[in-house]
């Protein structure tokens, strides 16, 4: 199996911020990053999935939360996995201030140019691990 990177987005159901985490997950791991990543939902892993936790004991995580109880990285550590990079999305959000996202269901075009941004800050991150893995 070819070394991947995990992206553990928050559940984040109902939450702006949580939309923005999942989105910008589907971006990285459909578009920006497909061969080197892979999205590992949050409740696979909440819910024991034996899979999600023998894949989160292989390969090193990138968790994007949407507020600051960290929930995605706090179950990706508590279930034996490895955070590479911890992300908030509010600390992307206050580098562009400019993009205030709206919407829950359905973003706003701030919101989707937000996570577009955010995947682009993941994406950058899934090199440094990969190089940092070379290195080692």
């Amino acid at each position: 199996m070819k070394r991947k990177i995990l992206i553990v987005p928050c559940s984040g159901i109902g939450k702006t911020y949580g939309t923005i985490a999942r989105e910008s997950a589907q971006i990285v791991t459909e578009d920006l990053c497909p061969k080197s990543t892979q999205l590992l939902p949050l409740g696979l892993v909440v819910l024991g999935d034996e899979e999600a936790r023998y894949a989160l004991k292989t390969f090193p995580a990138i968790t994007i939360d949407g507020c600051k109880l960290a929930c995605a990285a706090k179950v990706v550590t508590q279930s034996g996995g490895t955070v590479a990079r911890p992300l908030q999305v509010f600390d992307t959000y206050r580098r562009n201030r400019d993009l205030k996202p709206a919407g829950i269901a359905e973003l706003n075009e701030a919101g989707h140019e937000l996570a577009k941004v955010l995947a682009e800050e993941v994406s950058d991150l899934t090199d440094c691990i990969k190089a940092e893995e070379e290195n080692a």
